[in-house]
């Protein structure tokens, strides 16, 4: 349970960076940190629920679990919006309204997760 909560207070943690960093105007690192925020809550899921969590790739089982669990496809929707922001640190083709929109949206995905857990544990 403590390692649960530690994922989950990092991507918070990742959440308020994103926003300073989009403040700032650093787009690369605001992508980023959002980014850091969608993949910290989804090992939080995965560590609550026993599943790996170590790599990229291990993340969409993870969301796969949520989604059946819950019937709410638009998991999916707003985790793709943190992909593009992983994708954004790299290729730099993203407005700053673009991030700030998206930014918003890993929000809304990281409330949703959090609720899960607090669900299932």
């Amino acid at each position: 349970m403590q390692q649960v909560q530690t994922y989950r207070e990092r991507s918070r943690a990742f959440l308020t960076k994103a926003r300073e960093e989009l403040d700032a105007g650093d787009l690369e690192q605001a992508s980023e940190k959002a980014w850091g925020a969608a993949a910290m809550i989804v090992k939080a899921a995965a560590e609550g629920r026993g599943l790996s969590h170590q790599t990229h790739r291990d993340y969409y089982p993870v969301l796969r679990v949520m989604v059946q669990e819950t019937g709410d496809g638009g998991l999916r929707d707003l985790f793709r919006a943190a992909n593009e922001l992983h994708h954004n640190f790299y290729e730099h083709w993203l407005t700053s309204e673009e991030v700030g929109s998206d930014i918003d949206l890993v929000e809304r995905f990281v409330e949703k997760v959090e609720l899960l857990i607090a669900q299932t544990n």
